[in-house]
């Protein structure tokens, strides 16, 4: 049977997007189906503005710490309209380089949301096309819980069109969204508080990094209620009134919930086809992203294996090899450099403390923690702390870990080196850029001492 396509996807994200690409570049049929903006939820409502939104907050800091270095900063003011405005500016012309990129590779777009009809049919609107194989890429959406009042909380979607800065904020969850927020909302002059019902943020991330975020935040002015929810919700004349699990109340003017994403599956035909899927609705897949229907194939946060943009785009290429390149490639999850754009931010590669502790017994721990050369000037107390862990038996660095300025920047080169196997010695053989905060990865000689 002769298909209307090689391959349909659903969804024009960063996986969707390049998966399509790529597949058209190989002399494939491919049409991409998409009810919202191209790009996704990074270029739009994630990593693209939110990283704006962080540069924009942390100018309140460069302000205050030019005065140590003799810089007089005069009467200075925010207009959170103008952000807005050339946020969307921005984010409008990423629109029109994913559409050109399309339009280039010879890929049909059709406007509209998919859904599957069968293991080789997918619907949109009272359009139906069918193809040989059909990608799944449509993404994650914010999980709100279940609580009285929570219609008048807002989601990280819906907090980058908010028409006015409020004075108060709330945020509610611990993961790197919430504290990515608190971080921007305080910058920008917003009274924040981030609530967390655990005992530490940002689960999963190695301890040093949590505790020591925690330590620096409120420092920043951000008040942190751990151990901690949200009972209720309630609107009053001077705002959202919150009454809270340990029994005390809080009133803000925006409450924000970043309490996790789910796969957005619901609703577009995958039970029908005989799609299998997990716990939350992620979409079951093997080691090349095919799903238990052979024609089938995920990718991206829908299949909630490492939920990043560079992961998705990675696991697209690998589709593509495997199934229009006749050369079956696994995408590749190990050491994955990622990053948190806290304030302070995070850089991260590599198996966190506990991790490394549980695979391999006994583990090599080098840390440094040190006042970094700006502030020496500027008198602010921030810490910056760096942290590699080694497996004694290969010498091999298993992890490395950074919270400070840069750590992003920095951790990427790291990552080359975890990813290719290199050795603590090799770490002390590289010679360290000076002065800097980098240099510190290959100049901690000293082990931290158990207990």
């Amino acid at each position: 049977m002769e298909h209307d396509f090689d391959l349909f996807v659903l969804g024009a994200g960063s996986g969707g997007v390049r998966a399509s690409r790529m597949a058209a570049g190989r002399g494939a049929r491919v049409a991409v189906a998409e009810d919202d903006r191209l790009g996704g939820t990074c270029v739009n409502v994630g990593c693209i503005p939110k990283k704006l939104f962080v540069l924009a907050s942390h100018f309140s800091e460069d302000f205050e710490d030019a005065a140590g270095y003799g810089w007089s900063v005069g009467p200075r003011s925010f207009d959170w309209p103008t952000l807005i405005a050339n946020k969307d500016k921005e984010i409008t012309r990423l629109n029109g380089i994913y559409q050109r990129m399309l339009d280039g590779a010879g890929v049909t777009h059709i406007s509209g949301r998919a859904t599957i009809a069968d293991a080789h049919t997918v619907e949109v609107g009272e359009q139906r096309y069918t193809a040989e194989h059909i990608l799944v890429a449509v993404g994650s959406w914010p999980h709100m819980p279940s609580i009285p009042g929570i219609e008048h909380a807002i989601s990280s979607n819906e907090a980058f069109y908010l028409e006015q800065l409020p004075k108060r904020a709330a945020i509610v969850g611990g993961g790197y969204i919430g504290v990515e927020f608190a971080g921007i909302f305080n910058g920008l002059g917003v009274e924040t508080t981030q609530i967390y019902r655990g005992p530490l943020f940002l689960r999963g991330f190695d301890d040093d990094l949590r505790k020591t975020l925690a330590e620096e935040m409120p420092k920043k002015g951000i008040h942190l209620r751990f151990e901690t929810d949200v009972a209720e919700i309630r609107r009053e004349d001077d705002g959202l009134h919150l009454t809270l699990s340990d029994g005390s109340s809080l009133v803000v003017d925006q409450i924000l919930y970043a309490t996790g994403r789910v796969p957005k599956t619901k609703d577009i035909g995958l039970e029908k086809a005989g799609v299998k899927l997990g716990k939350i609705g992620e979409i079951l897949v093997d080691p090349y992203s095919r799903s238990n229907v052979p024609s089938i194939w995920a990718l991206g946060d829908v299949t909630d294996r490492l939920n990043l943009t560079p992961m998705a785009i990675a696991e697209a290429m690998a589709f593509v090899r495997t199934v229009f390149g006749d050369d079956p490639t696994r995408p590749d999850h190990a050491d994955v450099a990622t990053a948190v754009f806290s304030q302070p931010p995070i850089g991260t590669v590599g198996l966190t403390e506990a991790e490394a502790r549980e695979r391999f017994g006994n583990i090599d721990v080098y840390r440094s923690t040190f006042r970094p050369l700006k502030h020496t000037l500027t008198g602010r107390d921030e810490q910056t702390m760096m942290k590699l862990l080694v497996d004694p038996k290969t010498d091999r660095v298993v992890g490395a870990h950074m919270i400070g300025a840069d750590a992003a920047e920095i951790l990427q080169g790291v990552g080359i080196a975890v990813k290719l196997g290199a050795t603590k010695a090799q770490f002390d053989e590289t010679i360290g850029i000076h002065p800097t905060s980098a240099e510190e990865f290959v100049t901690m000689r000293e082990k931290v001492q158990e207990g």
